[in-house]
């Protein structure tokens, strides 16, 4: 064996070792059992607030529907309220009390909950699924910040930990990167420049800190698997009561801190799921523009032809239906019966189903090279298309029929119409590309991405005088414009394209919105 294979053999070895380590490592570290108490209503002398109870509800994996929670104890505890208006739990609003403006003395994953709803219930109250943010990106931030200083209030209670202690992290850090140190020397002695010797080299280390990284955690305590224990109990006992489960958020007014405890163990399912701080519904949105909360439905035309083209990518798109439209035509009408040789000649490349392959795959593909969407893949599927053609038989079955028919085939008739009809509307819609763009003004619901970094983005407005919107194509390259702020928009509604925009109002920190009026309860 030579220096370089030892050294290859040597890194390996290293790897598996390192493996074998890790998994005693997460052995030895994993979560002790839960004892479940016994059934109890009791909260104990000194009781954890729902939050960290959703910690130890979770296994110290997560902490679900504590956002949720929370806000349910604070209207226990008289800072915020929730009505139902009707019987639709939907309907229900929240509203922030005097003594939630002047409360002092909270928790900070209380105080991010409260600031969060006074941002959304200006002038006393708005519904709850405006408490939903509509940036997924500031959604995940404020859950991880929530979520970290949940975790900070259960060390400090003593109920959790670290997983890993800070100096076994560092060794398993350090040892990962060893094996690749091997590896780069073994490149290096074969001849092989450094750039490959770094590549190899920075992979195993890099894959392995990923695995690190997926466990590092959070690890009960003694004291925590007691409390968790005890709340197990609390769990059962509000289990047994059938109808907890469905309870809406207003009835903390009779279950009082018991419903913001049921949240955090999730038993109360239907509340849990209708206070949510996430990213919320992206087809259903809360809108205070206009004067008055109302849930705006949002439509994404994903499938409409020529949505967010330029007049000249839908001269393009025009260019290629036109091809394939006229390759299917003049291969239909050219083609005759006596294309197609004996089936006892031995003429494999004429057979029916070859044939009829060819001409509709060829006239597909120079519709995609004239649209400009050309490439390896589409080669790939192209290859696979023509099987069924090249392996079909050709003494009977449908391709020896439809090749021997004569005239066009009415798939063929169907598909020419089509794409026909594209080309006519994607150059229709360049032409009213020239009329002058109307001006629209109205508050950004949410923007979505698109597949591409080329694509334009998703952009729904809402303008005040309606509960549906469809959204417009926002170019890639703007980056000017935020959830929440009003705008105003030059708009092309032929391919819903902005051509422009001027900010009118920038967004309010934590999606803040003007004072508006409560729903009232008819």
């Amino acid at each position: 064996m030579t220096h370089i294979e030892q050294l290859y053999w040597g890194g390996a070895a290293l790897i598996v070792l390192w493996l074998v380590v890790f998994g005693l490592v997460l052995v030895a570290t994993r979560n002790g059992v839960v004892t479940p108490g016994p059934a109890t209503q009791e909260f104990g002398d000194d009781p954890e607030p729902p939050a960290v109870v959703s910690l130890l509800g979770n296994r110290w994996r997560g902490v679900e529907h504590a956002a949720a929670a929370t806000l349910l104890d604070l209207a226990a505890r008289g800072l915020v309220e929730l009505r139902q208006h009707g019987d639709d739990p939907l309907r229900s609003t929240v509203h922030v009390t005097g003594a939630g403006r002047d409360a002092q003395g909270l928790m900070p994953y209380e105080l991010r909950v409260l600031e969060r709803v006074t941002a959304a219930a200006t002038n006393g109250g708005a519904p709850i699924g405006a408490i939903a943010f509509r940036d997924e990106k500031r959604a995940a931030s404020w859950n991880t910040a929530l979520r970290r200083e949940i975790i900070a209030e259960a060390r400090l209670r003593g109920l959790s930990r670290f997983r890993f202690a800070s100096l076994l992290v560092s060794a398993l850090l350090v040892t990962a990167f060893l094996p690749g140190v091997l590896f780069a020397v073994a490149v290096i002695m074969g001849g092989h420049n450094v750039r490959a010797a770094l590549g190899l080299g920075v992979a195993p280390g890099t894959v392995l800190s990923f695995l690190l990284s997926k466990s590092l955690g959070e690890r009960a305590t003694a004291k925590g698997l007691e409390r968790a224990g005890h709340w197990a109990g609390l769990r059962a006992w509000l289990s047994a009561h059938e109808d907890f489960a469905r309870l809406p958020p207003a009835s903390v007014t009779v279950w009082d801190r018991y419903l913001a405890y049921g949240t955090a163990l999730g038993v109360t399912s239907l509340t849990g799921r209708l206070l949510g701080f996430d990213s919320g519904d992206r087809r259903r949105v809360w809108s205070s523009y206009g004067g008055s909360w109302r849930a705006v439905r949002i439509r994404y035309p994903r499938l409409r032809p020529g949505f967010g083209c330029s007049p000249r990518r839908l001269l393009q798109l025009a260019a290629a239906a036109g091809v394939v439209a006229v390759c299917l035509c003049a291969f239909a009408v050219m083609r005759e019966p006596g294309w197609v040789v004996d089936a006892h000649s031995g003429g494999s490349l004429r057979r029916p189903g070859l044939i009829l392959s060819a001409g509709w795959v060829g006239s597909a593909l120079l519709g995609l090279v004239v649209a400009g969407k050309f490439s390896r893949w589409t080669l790939l599927v192209a290859f696979l298309a023509m099987m069924p053609g090249n392996f079909a038989s050709a003494t009977h079955g449908w391709f020896k029929d439809a090749s021997a028919h004569e005239g066009p085939l009415p798939g063929e008739l169907v598909a020419v119409a089509v794409f026909g009809a594209l080309a006519v509307y994607f150059v229709v819609l360049a032409c009213l590309e020239r009329r002058e763009p109307d001006t629209i003004t109205g508050e950004v619901l949410r923007m979505e991405s698109r597949k591409g970094k080329e694509a334009a983005r998703f952009l729904a407005l809402d303008e005040g005088d309606t509960d549906l919107t469809t959204a417009w194509a926002l170019p890639a390259a703007s980056r000017a414009i935020a959830t929440g702020a009003q705008v105003r928009l030059r708009v092309s509604r032929g391919t819903r394209v902005i051509r422009s925009a001027e900010l009118v109002r920038a967004a309010r920190p934590e999606g803040d919105r003007a004072a508006v009026g409560v729903p009232d309860a008819s």
